[in-house]
């Protein structure tokens, strides 16, 4: 078999969380990131992400408009310009203009209840609402990227695999044929071995295919529209520690996905004080001149307005309110359990897998290497048939793809275990 030492050098999957707060700087600033190498590494496809992805832009705009929202809400009520004509266009005495009664007043509102101040402290709960969104969609990118880029590494491994069952497939149908040609092998076994390598040719052709269309979908979450990268820069086979679930758990607290709750409990907070803020009646004034043709004479006018029972009327929007702050309090305790229940099944997935992969490395492997090369070795000397070398090749190749799965599993379990805690798992 060939030599299966890569010389490649893995980012650990704890970098795709770490560089989202490096990046995320470099996201408000509007920094464009440089094209990859040949060999594509996790935390660059992370990078290039977070730098390019649509999803991220959007943020922008959304903070755009509530800044807008929030120089409206600071604004004072608008001054008006009210002009009123009387005794116009009548009969007799109050023909055309002759008696016309005009008034020329200006007026306005006096906010009462600290109104201003709960509109603006509502646009500004809202804002940092937004920004605790962009950093769950930053880690839901992040998630979504890494889960791919193992997709793709794993599938790279999958067809170096492939390729080298291919040769070996070559190589033994040519020493089949060797012993077809000398008369020592029935011709059939000869036929065996020859669809055996059109079946490793097939494979090696099918996983190939997969491999390339799903580095075309890693490529997509930075909208490349051609692959500037030949192959994955990483080790499979290389995995972080992982602490207890508990510890696991309370870190789940502190991440953006809860934080969101706490934003939320405020927006809604600010909400429920500008909804009480519009229990008290504003005060609408006027004062003006009036002009009385007639007599050629004019006087002042004062008026002030107040709606009656505000309060009452108010009580539907204060109750809604306060309906829906008190839900972000259920709220935030589901998702904390779905939370939970995510986590205990990523964390056992990844151990119940660890342990099935070291079973298979450490034991299941270098038995069926061994045994491979026994059957070979006895094959040659004629003591077994060609059937018995080609049960023992195709549990070989069956183990270490199932190796492959194994790896892919434990490491697609690290990452959601990282997004969901939003903190890298090394502990040293």
């Amino acid at each position: 078999m060939l030599d299966k030492i890569r010389s490649l050098h893995w980012q650990p999957l704890c970098v795709c969380l770490l560089v989202f707060f490096v990046v995320n700087c470099a996201l408000s600033t509007g920094a464009k990131a440089q094209p990859p190498s040949s060999s594509l590494t996790l935390a660059k496809a992370v990078q290039m992400t977070l730098a390019q992805h649509p999803q991220l832009r959007v943020f922008k705009w959304r903070v755009r408009a509530l800044e807008g929202q929030r120089q409206f809400a600071a604004q004072r009520p608008a001054y008006e310009l009210d002009l009123e004509a009387e005794n116009i266009l009548g009969s007799g005495d109050f023909e055309a203009v002759d008696a016309a009664e005009i008034t020329l007043a200006v007026s306005s509102v006096i906010e009462l209840g600290d109104k201003q101040q709960a509109r603006t402290a509502f646009v500004d709960s809202r804002l940092a609402y937004v920004e605790v969104e962009k950093k769950v969609a930053a880690l839901d990118l992040i998630g979504e990227v890494t889960q791919a880029f193992i997709t793709t590494l794993s599938l790279q491994e999958k067809h170096a695999i492939a390729k080298e069952a291919t040769t070996l497939a070559q190589h033994t149908y040519q020493q089949v044929l060797m012993r077809v040609n000398r008369g020592v092998t029935p011709k059939a076994e000869g036929l065996r071995a020859k669809a055996a390598l059109a079946r490793a040719r097939l494979k090696e052709s099918e996983i190939k295919a997969r491999y390339e269309s799903s580095k075309v979908i890693l490529a997509s979450y930075w909208g490349a529209n051609q692959l500037s990268f030949t192959q994955l820069g990483g080790d499979l086979y290389a995995f972080n520690e992982v602490p207890t679930f508990n510890v696991l758990l309370q870190r789940v607290n502190a991440t953006p996905a809860i934080e969101r709750y706490a934003r939320e409990a405020r927006v809604r907070e600010a909400e429920m004080q500008l909804a009480l803020s519009q229990s008290d009646s504003d005060l609408r004034w006027q004062v003006g001149i009036k002009r009385f043709a007639a007599t050629d004479d004019s006087a002042f006018s004062v008026g002030v307005s107040m709606p009656l029972f505000a309060q009452k009327r108010n009580r539907g929007n204060v109750q809604a309110a306060i309906a829906a702050k008190n839900q972000v309090k259920d709220e935030k305790q589901a998702a904390l359990l779905a939370l939970r229940a995510r986590l205990f099944k990523a964390y056992t997935q990844r151990q119940q897998q660890q342990q099935g992969f070291k079973q298979l490395k450490q034991e299941v492997i270098p038995l069926l290497t061994e045994s491979l090369a026994l059957t070979q070795d006895a094959y040659e000397k004629g003591a077994y048939s060609y059937l018995d070398w080609a049960i023992a090749q195709q549990a070989l190749l069956d183990a270490r793809m199932t190796l492959v799965d194994a790896a892919t599993s434990v490491l697609l379990n690290q990452a959601l275990i990282e997004q969901l805690t939003a903190q890298p798992l090394n502990i040293r």
